[in-house]
C-alpha cells in the first residue's frame, strides 16, 4: 500500500505523456483525409479517448463493487486513480468532440443524445472525485449507481437519429 501512491502518479503521468504523443502524432504526423482534410485527424484522438473513458468507468465500477466485499484499501485507492484518469479522458473526449463537430455540423457543440449522456458520465466522475474528499465512503456508491449510463451512451445513436454516426462496434 505504501507504493500505490507512486504507482498512481506513474499511471497518471504516463497517460498524460501518451495523450500528448497521440495529439502530436494525430495532428502533425498523420496525413489529412482526401475529403475531410485535416479535420479527420481529430478522430484519431477523440475516439480512443471515448473508448478509454467508458472502459475506465467499467473497471472503476467493478473495483468499487469489490471494496465493500473485501474491505481491502487497494480497491479504494485504485478506483480513485481510475476516477481521475477517467474524468480526464471524458473531459478530453468532450473537448475534442467539439473541435471535430465545428467543421462537420457548423457549431462547436450540438447537444444531441450521446453528447448529453457523456456529459452525465462526466458529472458522475466529478461527483465521485468530490465524494473522495469526504470521510464517509459514498464514492463507491455513486460510481456503482452510474453503470446504467454506459449502455445508454452506446445505444443512443441507434435509438434516435442524432448527429453522431451509428455505432462502429456492434
Amino acid at each position: 500500500m505504501s507504493k500505490t501512491k507512486s504507482y498512481a502518479q506513474i499511471l497518471i503521468g504516463s497517460q498524460l505523456f501518451l495523450t500528448a504523443m497521440a495529439i502530436h502524432l494525430s495532428l502533425r504526423v498523420a496525413p489529412p483525409d482526401l475529403q475531410q482534410g485535416g479535420n479527420s485527424r481529430i478522430s484519431y484522438v477523440h475516439v480512443p479517448a471515448a473508448r478509454m473513458s467508458i472502459v475506465i468507468y467499467i473497471a472503476t465500477a467493478i473495483k468499487s463493487s469489490l471494496f465493500p466485499l473485501t474491505k481491502h484499501p487497494l480497491f479504494l485507492r485504485s478506483s480513485g486513480t481510475g476516477t481521475e484518469i477517467g474524468a480526464f479522458s471524458t473531459l478530453f473526449m468532450l473537448v475534442t468532440g467539439g473541435f471535430r463537430g465545428r467543421p462537420m455540423w457548423g457549431t462547436f457543440r450540438v447537444w444531441d443524445a450521446r453528447l448529453t449522456s457523456v456529459f452525465i458520465l462526466f458529472l458522475i466522475y466529478l461527483g465521485e472525485l468530490r465524494f473522495q474528499k469526504l470521510p464517509v465512503e459514498p464514492a463507491p456508491i455513486s460510481i456503482r449507481a452510474g453503470p446504467i449510463d454506459i449502455p445508454i451512451i452506446k445505444s443512443l445513436v441507434n435509438w434516435w437519429n442524432t448527429s453522431h454516426q451509428p455505432g462502429s462496434i456492434s
